[in-house]
């Protein structure tokens, strides 16, 4: 399993979020506190909003803890949206095209979590992502066709709805054709404006995720685990929750993949 770290705000400086906090993302990196593994090693990777439409992207397959190139980043790009992931391969390999977030256009994704057999079933799941946008399929991951499914449903008008056909898809190939756990995840995926965020499992163990105050309420975060244990006021997203966070709210719905 991954960690992962998602902010909107007023511009502040990556580290805020990636190497500053107690529980940083990059310690997350190597010492997860709320993980499957406390160790997510397999790479890493940010993307963030300027002055332009579509995200800068950095990633590399070098750990989070042991890039210095990484550590600069955050010390000198400041953003007001960004997406930061840490990577705990689960089962693909180990490369710079795995590694999240992706991006295309304006639009930027993360994942952390498994889909029950996916590596029996890529194939099929290759084939639903529409033929304009296969170009863009440079890795092999789970996360990348959720991404390239949604966009091709409809993300850029409605995305929970497109969500919640990719999501959908993908547990429904893994209930026919793999095995369980067929669906554990949380996501994070923006346009520069809008947070979007989802937590959800087919069974009784989703993959935890929080929303709160960041960057002493300079903005807000969407979380994989808090970034500080102490006097902060980081909510647990239940369960079955699409989130969306703009500068100015958070707001919760219902999440149903359409199955």
């Amino acid at each position: 399993m991954c960690r992962w770290a998602a902010y909107i705000g007023e511009p502040i400086f990556l580290e805020r979020i990636v190497s500053a906090p107690k529980q940083s993302l990059m310690r997350q990196s190597l010492h997860a506190l709320e993980s499957k593994t406390e160790t997510n090693g397999d790479g890493f990777g940010l993307a963030w909003y300027g002055d332009r439409d579509v995200p800068g992207v950095y990633r590399d397959v070098l750990p989070a803890w042991a890039d210095p190139n990484l550590q600069s980043l955050a010390h000198q790009v400041q953003s007001g949206c960004f997406l930061a992931h840490v990577r705990a391969s689960t089962g693909t390999a180990t490369s710079r095209t795995n590694c999240h977030p992706f991006s295309v256009g304006r639009w930027s994704f993360m994942h952390n979590g498994q889909v029950g057999g996916y590596g029996g079933m890529r194939r099929k799941v290759d084939m639903l992502i529409d033929e304009e946008l296969y170009p863009h399929r440079a890795g092999t991951t789970d996360s990348e066709a959720m991404f390239l499914l949604a966009l091709g449903a409809g993300l850029e008008t409605d995305p929970k709805g497109a969500l919640e056909a990719s999501i959908g898809h993908m547990e429904s190939l893994s209930r026919h054709t793999g095995e369980t756990p067929h669906m554990r995840m949380t996501i994070a995926v923006s346009d520069g404006q809008t947070l979007y965020a989802a937590r959800y499992a087919s069974d009784e163990r989703a993959p935890s995720l929080y929303v709160g105050s960041a960057a002493e309420g300079r903005g807000k975060a969407v979380v994989s685990e808090p970034l500080e244990t102490e006097g902060s006021d980081w909510e647990e997203v239940e369960a079955g929750c699409f989130v969306t966070v703009t500068r100015d709210r958070i707001d919760v719905k219902e999440f149903h993949p359409n199955i």
